[in-house]
């Protein structure tokens, strides 16, 4: 007879980035997982799809230096040399509505310590006046004085902080809802002044790379899904996909039954990594105080405009716009598999309330003409394609008070714990959440276990 200890069993619901993370941190701490997703893939809300002869991500994903979290996923599913950053932070903007005509700026960084690194990038932005450049430096030194943990931040209003702090029209539009909208997927006066700060405060003040911007080479189910699969595969967690669970349960031992698509697994932990109605429907009586205002944590849509032209119109890998209805426009040429003559742009739509319905008739005659006015070289081009993908529940909003809505990955039944970027990280909606969630789902649970395991970011997640 076996001296051995039978290995806990853990059960992950959901496989986007924050399940993925916990099956992985779960298997590498020696438990026997099981990662249920109901669609047909991994990956979550950042995946890709075929049409036709190209290779489509629904929506154009970029993360930072700072996003230490998912640079080790990307370490982790042996795809960090697929997505690489920036050796320096440099974002092309392009302003059209001036009277005087298009005109061409950028964001960049130097080598110089924080916060001296933007000093020389902001005095060489065109598209600030000198005061409203040194009414930014004063703002940026007041954001570094916040604790973006200080629940009193998360009732205020981005945009009520920056009026505060003398920030004008333009300097918002120019600057901070450029950088804002992309990240938090709201505009400034919709935004929780807490995440607000963590985004700027971290991405920018933390130390001079952070801000560094990355991006995935190759489309994205290959990262968060084939490659995902391939480590989960290689580190012993069994992956079901078509496995949409239907209920969970106590056993009388204490123990957790999972049902799905006819099967019924008990395991010892449980961490469910779907979105936050997804969970209200799956929770247990009394496994939070107020399940209730898991309802109430809003979500925000993202728009993605497709369009493929049959020549060259853009030089760079992506740029920023201002003066316009266009956010950023990135080259997905390469990554897609476009083939024969002609590019392939996507236009990435943060915040779009006001046009994730509308129809595909009426969003072409809007962005085809802007991107004509963006860039001289599309107008007289043809378009060989164009077409709109729309996630409705995108992420959550971050609006103020969203904080106290957001649960922890503990709940209050003992072997059963919460994950998804919409749980309390601290980060707004973002890859770089979803795998800190699934880090601290992951924790939890092995604590609970009695096994904890070392974590693999050198500062906490």
């Amino acid at each position: 007879m076996s001296d051995e200890t039978p290995r806990p069993v853990a059960v992950v619901v959901g496989g986007g980035l924050a399940g993925v993370t916990a099956a992985l941190r779960l298997a590498d701490a020696g438990l026997d997982v099981t990662l249920l997703e109901g669609r047909p893939r991994l990956g979550g809300l950042a995946f890709s799809f075929q049409r036709g002869d190209l290779t489509v991500d629904n929506g154009q994903h970029v993360y930072l230096r700072c996003c230490t979290g998912y640079r080790w996923f990307l370490d982790r599913v042996d795809g960090a040399h697929l997505a690489p950053l920036q050796d320096r932070l440099d974002v092309p903007v392009l302003d059209v509505g001036r009277e005087a005509g298009p005109r061409l700026g950028r964001l960049r960084r130097t080598g110089l310590p924080v916060p001296l690194h933007l000093a020389g990038g902001l005095a060489a932005y065109p598209h600030l006046s000198l005061k409203e450049k040194a009414n930014v430096g004063r703002a940026a030194l007041a954001l570094g004085r916040l604790d973006p943990a200080d629940p009193a931040l998360d009732r205020i209003d981005f945009a009520t902080w920056l009026r505060q702090h003398g920030q004008s029209d333009r300097t918002i539009e120019a600057l901070w809802d450029l950088v804002g909208v992309a990240t938090l997927n709201a505009t400034a006066p919709n935004a929780s002044m807490a995440l607000a700060a963590k985004v700027f405060k971290t991405g920018l003040l933390s130390e001079p790379g952070a801000a560094d911007i990355g991006w995935a080479t190759v489309p994205l189910g290959e990262l968060h899904d084939t490659l995902a699969r391939k480590a989960l595969d290689t580190a012993g967690v069994r992956t079901e996909l078509r496995a949409k669970v239907g209920s969970l349960t106590r056993t009388e031992d204490g123990r957790w039954s999972v049902e799905s698509a006819g099967e019924r697994i008990t395991a010892d932990t449980v961490v469910l990594a779907v979105p936050q109605t997804e969970t209200h429907g799956l929770l247990p009586a009394g496994a939070l105080d107020e399940p209730d205002l898991l309802l109430d944590i809003d979500n925000a849509p993202i728009l993605n405009v497709h369009v493929v032209y049959d020549r060259k119109v853009l030089r760079r890998p992506f740029f920023a716009a201002i003066g316009s209805p266009v956010q950023w426009v990135f080259d997905r040429t390469h990554s897609s598999g476009l083939k024969g003559p002609g590019q392939y742009l996507a236009v990435s739509q943060s915040a779009a309330q006001d046009e994730i319905d509308l129809p595909v008739a009426e969003l072409r005659a809007r962005y085809l003409p802007e991107l004509e006015r963006l860039l001289p070289a599309a107008r007289g081009a043809g378009v060989r394609d164009f077409f709109v993908t729309r996630e409705r529940t995108a992420t959550f909003a971050p609006a103020p008070g969203v904080g106290r809505l957001r649960p922890g990955p503990r709940t209050r039944l003992p072997g059963l714990h919460l994950s998804g970027a919409w749980t309390a990280t601290g980060w707004p909606a973002t890859m770089e959440g979803a795998v800190r969630s699934g880090f601290q789902a992951a924790d939890a649970a092995l604590h609970d276990l009695g096994r904890p395991h070392g974590h693999p970011l050198q500062e906490a997640a």
